[in-house]
């Protein structure tokens, strides 16, 4: 039920998606309107399952989850800690999503602060960024946890081998930056992964599996993103004349196809809530049918690779005091 114009894109992209998925696609939500969107021959592994609430969008988290507890998102959340699923996903309010699942799976031991991670387009491919938005106040010491979760899903789910991780910061060297990139500088420089500092420049030229950073300077990163590349695309389609003149645009067209396809958020479907005890997919709120596509293959991806579980290995080397490669 989250989203700009949900039911009828979760549940377009869920119909799509299902063909490929090895399992069920559990849609939770108010049955009348999910059904209203359900074509008459229904695939076999989607099920809804009556959630009678929906948090909106501008509503405050923990008042929500206080007095909606048969909201979707609360819903999902449970049916994932009872064992009845094995991942959510949501295009609903962000912090509903993360504080709905933090409380019902707890973290990772280890772990003190969750983490979203984003997938950026980048000259070489794609990188990780985390923390994209679920903590923006955290110490030093959670650099170092953002960077395991970091790893394990770059090498489980976007299968890159012994992945490092950077710190996002203002300059390489090591004495850049405020007190806290400092401090985590030289946690980080601790382990054999730690690529260095990097500046906002370079992630999208150099290659990068994992970039780490608070989740005030991450979100503000991502937004500044999205709007760079909207501006840039609205600018070449208003540069593009009208009329008979505008054949002669159709070869920059399909130049320009493959980077609008890169820049498009719908490619990615959603972000992983890292550091948890479950999988949790956080999408757009302006999710079209793509985008919900791809982020239910995101979470059977994550399912089938264990990303939970690898993650809780890697902390566990880390605070045995041995460094899983």
């Amino acid at each position: 039920m989250g989203g700009d114009h949900a039911p009828e894109p979760i549940v377009a992209g869920a119909v799509s998606a299902a063909p490929l998925i090895d399992g069920e696609i559990l849609l939770v939500g108010i049955p009348e309107e999910i059904n209203k969107f359900l074509p008459g021959s229904v695939p076999k592994n989607i099920r809804v399952i009556p959630a009678s609430q929906v948090i909106d969008m501008d509503e405050t988290p923990t008042t929500a989850l206080r007095q909606k507890k048969d909201s979707s998102i609360s819903v999902s959340a449970r049916l994932v800690k009872e064992g009845e699923a094995d991942a959510m996903v949501s295009a609903g309010n962000t912090g509903a999503c993360t504080a709905a699942a933090l409380l019902a799976w707890r973290q990772i031991e280890g772990i003190h602060r969750p983490a979203i991670a984003t997938v950026f387009p980048c000259q070489h491919g794609r990188f990780l960024l985390l923390d994209a938005g679920a903590s923006p106040d955290v110490d030093p010491e959670h650099m170092v946890e953002f960077a395991i979760m970091g790893r394990a899903y770059a090498e489980q789910v976007m299968g890159r081998k012994q992945a490092t991780a950077h710190l996002l910061n203002i300059g390489e060297e090591p004495a850049k930056g405020n007190a806290f990139a400092k401090a985590a500088y030289g946690l980080l420089s601790e382990n054999a992964w730690f690529a260095g500092n990097i500046e906002g420049k370079d992630i999208f030229k150099k290659p990068v599996d994992v970039v780490v950073c608070d989740a005030f300077v991450g979100n503000i990163l991502l937004k500044a993103c999205e709007g760079v590349a909207e501006f840039i695309m609205d600018e070449i389609r208003a540069a593009v004349p009208q009329g008979p003149a505008k054949a002669l645009f159709l070869p920059m067209k399909n130049a320009l196809r493959p980077l609008k396809d890169k820049m498009d958020y719908a490619e990615y479907g959603g972000s992983p809530l890292l550091g948890l005890n479950g999988i949790c997919i956080i999408s757009h709120g302006r999710s079209n049918a793509k985008a919900i596509h791809n982020a239910l293959m995101n979470a059977a991806k994550c399912v089938e690779a264990d990303v939970v579980g690898t993650t809780r290995e890697r902390v566990a080397h880390q605070l045995s005091g041995t460094q899983a490669e």
